[in-house]
Parts: structure tokens; C-alpha cells; sequence
């Protein structure tokens, strides 16, 4: 595919702006450190050029609304159109995010302020907390939120020796990073050999000095900790409180309700469970849902309802750890994370977790033979196996991600969790058939037999794709990290 900087031509232009009716922006309207040395080489073609030239980019990319996508502990689920129409209505699409204060009482919004109380009320009694917040603007951004609580509460009772955070090692990666970025140190809890949180270890690593517990809930191996209110007791017990990481929530909505449990915070992924577009960093929304001990201290401002029936945003919470994310974090994603649960109702989450759970023991029980399994029971949403059987003959998880490129299928995650070798994360969602599914297992099962009778083909993967096999080592190593004329 050509560069777009080898096409067009000089003057030619895709758009036609009107006259400047007022002093035109210079370069020493800016401060000398901001102004470029010289003019930036920029494409010029027409709009034609530009249209074709970034249609056949997207073409490129692998996405979920045109490959099977098994991406393992991220779950990458269809999401609806009817979402993105929901979004796009104009009375929602083109309101100013300041427009709940410019009147008294949010007058000018109502619809959508009823639209955030509604969805916290429905997140609320899906996970089963007294209370919900919507701002976190992401799944770690909703871990952060939690354990920032935890810290105001441990404050608030004057208990500042807890300053550890207990973080299973089949926990998600991102768990530690947000303990510590709330102050906390981490320590880590072994699994012991059915994939659950070891009790005796916990118990060795409780005292007066833990705040709490960030546990997983399915965690990263697919499972459900059969000890998880065992779990919660022996840290609420030792004066810390209990944070579920609700990423996998998909697994057993509608079916569990982690407040029922006795944790005191979780996190929802409405890109995971509710269909919500899952970007690269963003958009996104990760809310919180907290048991009654913490509601004092959740971010501000929040959605009120009144005797009357109307909405506003209220601000007089005086112990709240204040503002997580601008204005009400991210409105069109929750928008849409409102569309699908209104759509699906009480009885289609539970379908949800029903078909999300029999998808992943479909592929974990037909790839069973050709990979090996290190814990053998029955998984959630996500079966994790691994390719160390493989490596007999040279072949790594890797080059199996690879060769799953050519065979039309988007990589499951690969070499996590990290107490899995050779780790390959399968999660296929709840919302692909039995017919891809197959399809997939296929794929799979024939880079197992070409791995043993033909390895090298299976390392020169992919041979299809736009680029071939990268040399990873020094990508990582000497990174390019600025842009650099083509032209």
C-alpha cells in the first residue's frame, strides 16, 4: 500500500475554506520553544485520495466487527449498533458537558441526568451495592477510585498503620500498579494448586498493618474462587476491607452478586460486560459500586433524585475523596452501557454469563487434547492453556499467535497470566457462535499438528498480513520514538 506522502500532488487541495475575516494565527503568536524549525511535510491531495487512502488502512486493522477476536481477559464482545445510535441522538450527541450547572437543579438535562441515576441504580443491584459511582474513566482508573477509598475510610477511623495492599498473584496486572498509586505497598498471595487464592498463605500475611484485599472475581486463570467469602471473612476479620476486581464480571452477572459476597468495592469494565466500545486506552468506563460503609466517601458530584421526580447533581460530601474524572466521566460510553442493560434486562444478563461461561469450556474441552491444561476443572469466562507441549519442536506461544493471524483470527493474549508458561488466554465471549467457535478450534488444532510436523512454517508466520514477522527484540530495545520524515 502507498504512502499517503507519495500521493497527490503539489496544490492540491481536499477542502476549500472561506476567507479569514479576522487576523490570521502566525508562528510568533507562539512562544519560540513551541514553533517548528521549518514547515511540516504534509500530503496534499484531494479528498478523494484521503478517503481511499484511510478506508484501505481500516481494511488493515482486525477489529471485532470483522474477526473473531479471543483476546483473553479483555473481552472483546460484539457491541451493538443500536448503542452507537442511542449516542448519536442529537439531544444527547450535542449537549455541553457544563450544561447540569448553568440552572438551578440541572433543568436543561434532565434526560440525561435520569439516564446516569438509572444506570447507577441498575449497576447497583447487578453487583449488589448500596451505592455507584459512574465517573472512572476506566477499568484501573475504577481500581484506583476503590482503593482510594479504602485509604479515606482507614483515615477517617484513624487508622493509618494499614499500608499494605494484598494482591493475589492471579490477580490483573494492573491491581498492584493501582495500590501503589494510592500509597499502598503490595504483597503478594500465592494460588495454590486449583487455581484459588491460598488461605494459609493469607493468613501468614495478615496483621494490623493491611488495609485490604484486591481479589480477582472470576480471576485470570477463568476461575471463581471457591474460598472467596472465606477470603473476605479472614480480611474483614483482620481489619482490611475487600476489593473485587470486577473485569470478568461478564462471567456471572446476573447470576452472582459480589456485594452479596461481603466485599466492600468493585469495579465494573462496561467494555467487557456491557457491550461499550473497547478502545485503546479509551474511551471507556470502569464504575464503582461500594457497599454502605463506604458510600461517604465516593467521588463527587452525584446524580440526585427527588420527591418530585427531577434530577441534579449534588456536591456536599464533605469525607468524598472529591473528583475522579472531569465533569461525570464519560457520558456517551454510559449512554451506551444504559442501551444494553434497558435492551438485555434481568433475565438477559444472566443469559450473558450463561453462554459466556459455556463458550470458554467449549474451546478449553476441544483443545484439551492438543494443549496443555495446568489446572484441569471447569472455568468462567475464559479458559487459559498452554503451548508448552509445542515447544518440544521449537514453537512458542508466540509464533501460535502468529500463524492464528493467517488463519483469519485475531491472537488470544499470550504469556499471561504469568504463573501459566507459555500462557495462551482464551476468552470468546458470549456473543459468537458455535460455528466460529469451531472454526477457531480448527485453526488451532492445526497449528498443533503443523507444529510438530512442520515447525518452521509455523515460526515464518504471518505470511498474509502487511507485515511479516517483526524483529521484536529490538523493537523493544531500541524503540523509534519520534517521528521521522518519509519524504
Amino acid at each position: 500500500m502507498e504512502l499517503i506522502f507519495n500521493q497527490g500532488a503539489a496544490g492540491r487541495r481536499g477542502v476549500r475554506l472561506p476567507k479569514c475575516d479576522v487576523r490570521p494565527f502566525t508562528a510568533s503568536d507562539l512562544p519560540a520553544s513551541l514553533r517548528r524549525g521549518a514547515p511540516a511535510a504534509l500530503p496534499e491531495v484531494s479528498e478523494l485520495e484521503a478517503v481511499r487512502h484511510y478506508t484501505l488502512l481500516s481494511r488493515l486493522n482486525m477489529g471485532v466487527d470483522t474477526q473473531f477476536y479471543p483476546l483473553g481477559s479483555c473481552t472483546m464482545k460484539y457491541n451493538p449498533k443500536i448503542n452507537e445510535r442511542m449516542a448519536a441522538l442529537p439531544g444527547f450527541a450535542n449537549q455541553h458537558p457544563l450544561l447540569s450547572q448553568l440552572r438551578k437543579g440541572g433543568s436543561l438535562c434532565q434526560g440525561s441526568l435520569e439516564v446516569l441515576y438509572e444506570t447507577e441504580r441498575m449497576l447497583s443491584a447487578l453487583m449488589g451495592f448500596a451505592a455507584t459511582t459512574l465517573q472512572p474513566m476506566a477499568g484501573a482508573n475504577g481500581e484506583l477510585t476503590s482503593v482510594m477509598m479504602f485509604a479515606a475510610y482507614h483515615k477517617a477511623r484513624g487508622d493509618q498503620r494499614r499500608t499494605v495492599m494484598l494482591i493475589p498473584d492471579a490477580a490483573h496486572g494492573t491491581n498492584p500498579a493501582s495500590a501503589a498509586m494510592a500509597g499502598f505497598d503490595c504483597r503478594e498471595i500465592a494460588s495454590n494448586a486449583d487455581g484459588d487464592v491460598d488461605l494459609d498463605a493469607l493468613r501468614a500475611a495478615l496483621g494490623d498493618d493491611v488495609a485490604g484485599i484486591m481479589l480477582t472475581c472470576p480471576n485470570t486463570l477463568g476461575f471463581f474462587d471457591k474460598n472467596v467469602e472465606k477470603v473476605v471473612e479472614l480480611v474483614h476479620q483482620a481489619g482490611g476491607l475487600a476489593y473485587c476486581d470486577g473485569a470478568n464480571f461478564n462471567a456471572i452477572v446476573g447470576r452472582v452478586r459480589p456485594g452479596d459476597l461481603g466485599f466492600d468495592a468493585m469495579h465494573v469494565n462496561v467494555h467487557k460486560t456491557f457491550s461499550t466500545p473497547h478502545g485503546g486506552g479509551g474511551p471507556g468506563a470502569g464504575p464503582v459500586g461500594v457497599s454502605e460503609k463506604l458510600v461517604p466517601f465516593l467521588p463527587k458530584s452525584r446524580v440526585v433524585k427527588h420527591a418530585d421526580g427531577s434530577y441534579s447533581l449534588a456536591y456536599d460530601y464533605p469525607q468524598s475523596i472529591g473528583y475522579i474524572a472531569p465533569f461525570y466521566g464519560n457520558f456517551g460510553i454510559l449512554l451506551r452501557t444504559y442501551t444494553y442493560l434497558t435492551m438485555c434486562g434481568r433475565e438477559g444478563c444472566k443469559r450473558i454469563s450463561e453462554n459466556a461461561v459455556l463458550n470458554a469450556n467449549y474451546i478449553r474441552a476441544r483443545l484439551a487434547p492438543y494443549y496443555e491444561q495446568k489446572f484441569t476443572r471447569y472455568c468462567m469466562h475464559e479458559c487459559v492453556l498452554s503451548a508448552r507441549p509445542q515447544t518440544r519442536f521449537g514453537v512458542h506461544a508466540l509464533d501460535i499467535a502468529k500463524a492464528l493471524l493467517d488463519a483469519g483470527f485475531h491472537a488470544p493474549t499470550i504469556y499471561f497470566p504469568l504463573i501459566i508458561p507459555e500462557a495462551l488466554m482464551i476468552e470468546p465471549t458470549e456473543t459468537e457462535s458455535k460455528e466460529m467457535l469451531d472454526r477457531f478450534c480448527d485453526a488451532m488444532i492445526d497449528i498443533a499438528k503443523k507444529a510438530e510436523s512442520d515447525p518452521e512454517a509455523i515460526k515464518r508466520c504471518p505470511l498474509t498480513m502487511p507485515i511479516g514477522r517483526l524483529d521484536e527484540v529490538s523493537a523493544a530495545r531500541q524503540p523509534v520514538l519520534t517521528a521521522r520524515p518519509c519524504c
